[in-house]
C-alpha cells in the first residue's frame, strides 16, 4: 500500500531559492506548492491541507512573521523559516510566534532535507507518528497521555494541545519529579539540534500551564526551579 506524499507549501520571493528548495523536495518525492508572497501564501493555506509550510521572513507585503502569526491562528501546521539573518533575535521571534524551525541562508540540500523530514517525523498534522518512532502511554500528576494516539486527558476531559505542547508535557512526564533545563527541554522535546535563546521555553511552558488549567489541571504541577529549569511535579 503506497502513501500519499507530503504536501508541502514552498513561500520565498526570490525565483533561485524557490526553484532550489521546490526542485530538491519534489526529488525526493513530496508534492510540492509554490508562493512568492505572503498573501498568496495565505490564501494558498485557506485552499490546501499542507503538511509543512517552508517560509521566507523577508517576503514583500506580509512578511513571514506576520504570516506564521496567522497560521498559528487557523491551525498547527509546521512551519520551517527561512532567513538571510542568523541572529538570535530572529530566531527567538520566529520561535515564539510559533514557528517549529529555522534555517539560516545560505543552505545546502543535506540540510534542507534533513529538517524538513525530522519536523514531518514530529508533526501530528498527517495523524500521527511514524511506526518506527513507537510510543508510549504516560500517567504522571492525573494526566494521561498516549503518544502514539496524541491524546492527553485528564479525567475524562482531553487537554487541548498544540504538537510543540503536546511534546513539552510529554518530555514532563517522562521525567516526572526531576528538574530539566531549558536547554534539554528544546532539545528532547523538539529534537532541535541547535539550541536558541532558551527564553523561549518560558514562553511554551506559560502557554502549557494555560492549558493545564483549562483542562482542570492545577497549572502548579510544572514548578519552575529558579536558575535552572522546570520540573513536573512527581
Amino acid at each position: 500500500m503506497t502513501s500519499t506524499p507530503a504536501r508541502i507549501l514552498v513561500v520565498d520571493d526570490e525565483d533561485s531559492i524557490l526553484q532550489f528548495v521546490s526542485y530538491n523536495l519534489r526529488k525526493e518525492g513530496y508534492e510540492v506548492n509554490v508562493a512568492r508572497d505572503g498573501d498568496e501564501a495565505l490564501a494558498m493555506a485557506d485552499e490546501n491541507d499542507y503538511d509543512l509550510i517552508v517560509l521566507d521572513i523577508m517576503l514583500p507585503g506580509t512578511d513571514g512573521y506576520e504570516v506564521c502569526r496567522q497560521l498559528r491562528a487557523r491551525g498547527d501546521v509546521p512551519v520551517l523559516f527561512l532567513s538571510a539573518r542568523d541572529t538570535e533575535l530572529d530566531k527567538v521571534v520566529g520561535l515564539e510566534l510559533g514557528g517549529d524551525d529555522y534555517l539560516a541562508k545560505p543552505f545546502g540540500v543535506r540540510e534542507l532535507l534533513a529538517r524538513v523530514k525530522a519536523l514531518l517525523r514530529r508533526s501530528t498534522h498527517r495523524g500521527g507518528k511514524d511506526e518506527s518512532e513507537g510510543g508510549s502511554v504516560l500517567e504522571a500528576v492525573g494526566i494521561v497521555l498516549d503518544e502514539d494516539a496524541h491524546v492527553a486527558q485528564h479525567g475524562d476531559t482531553e487537554l487541548d494541545l498544540t504538537p510543540r505542547e503536546f511534546e513539552l508535557l510529554a518530555c514532563l512526564m517522562r521525567h516526572a519529579g526531576k528538574v530539566l533545563s531549558r536547554e534539554q527541554l528544546l532539545r528532547e522535546a523538539w529534537g532541535w539540534q541547535y539550541v536558541v535563546e532558551t527564553k523561549t521555553v518560558d514562553t511554551h511552558v506559560k502557554r502549557l500551564r494555560d492549558k493545564l488549567e483549562q483542562g482542570g489541571v492545577d497549572p502548579g504541577v510544572v514548578e519552575t526551579v529558579r536558575g535552572y529549569g522546570y520540573r513536573l511535579a512527581g
